[in-house]
């Protein structure tokens, strides 16, 4: 590991080695740790996707609705929903979940991996559990996938509801104050045009500044869920490595979410000149 070299020796060699593709190899696997990243990206990937999906599809409605009937029982609903949501710890919702729904009621699966025990895992295309067997018609592998999902995916999803609730009433309060909307509503427009395609609309640029980080948040943040739910993602193999000393694998987690991060900053300053045209013009 050169560690009786001088530090500015160790950086070099490092950086030199990283340059080349090499991240050192895994105490705990023996592996090259950028074959043990690459090999558990995915399932870190599709978890942190459903997540995102199931934060959108309700928080940005509940946001946007929250702003519409301001001062009345559904924005203060929204409101007690975002707080609840951003300080509830995120391992106790895990556990509390898993005590309920696994423990008493036996509806959901154990909460190990991605496959129930003796589900076969289906032929490798994108790494996606959900969608390789769908591809592959491997049915009984698509409802073990998705039954170990559900849970973590709500978790994740819960927490990160949060600033998507707060993020997309403030924009949607702020858009509805404008000049064109109120033309809007002088001209005789339907309500339901007018917030879901008008004002929604123009929310988008504030609301896609939070999808990156809270994107980003779930690459590197769900260390804790993928731990407590066994998941074979890449924030259970950062664990493993701080339970173990492993400073190849930690180092390797730490760069490749790095450079994961910046990429997604990267796309979403990409999208605001697809969604704004006046980006672009500017």
């Amino acid at each position: 590991m050169g560690l009786d070299r001088p530090l500015p020796v160790q950086l070099g060699s490092y950086m030199v080695d990283v340059l080349r593709g090499n991240l050192g190899v895994s105490s705990q696997t023996g592996h090259p740790v950028l074959q043990d990243l690459l090999q558990r990206l995915p399932a870190t990937v599709e978890l942190s996707l459903y997540s995102l999906l199931v934060a959108l599809l309700l928080g940005i409605p509940i946001g946007a609705m929250a702003a519409v009937h301001a001062g009345r029982w559904i924005d203060r609903v929204a409101q007690q929903i975002a707080i609840l949501g951003a300080s509830t710890p995120i391992f106790w919702l895990g556990i509390v979940l898993i005590f309920i729904f696994y423990v008493k009621l036996g509806i959901a699966p154990e909460p190990v991996g991605r496959l129930g025990t003796g589900v076969q895992a289906p032929p490798t295309i994108t790494g996606f559990y959900t969608i390789d067997s769908v591809l592959t018609l491997h049915w009984s592998a698509f409802a073990s996938a998705v039954g170990h999902l559900v849970l973590p995916v709500l978790v994740l999803g819960f927490v990160i509801m949060a600033p998507l609730i707060k993020m997309s009433r403030a924009a949607m309060s702020a858009v509805l104050d404008t000049d064109f909307i109120q033309a809007d509503y002088s001209f005789g427009l339907p309500q339901w045009r007018i917030i879901w395609q008008d004002a929604l609309k123009n929310t988008m640029i504030s609301l896609l500044t939070v999808v990156g980080i809270v994107l980003g948040y779930l690459m590197a943040g769900n260390v804790i869920v993928e731990t407590i739910f066994a998941w074979p993602g890449i924030g259970l193999y950062a664990w493993n490595g701080i339970t173990s000393s492993d400073y190849m694998a930690i180092q390797g987690f730490v760069l490749v979410v790095a450079i994961m991060y910046v990429l997604i900053n990267l796309i979403v300053d990409i999208l605001y000149t697809v969604i704004d045209p006046r980006v672009r013009l500017a």
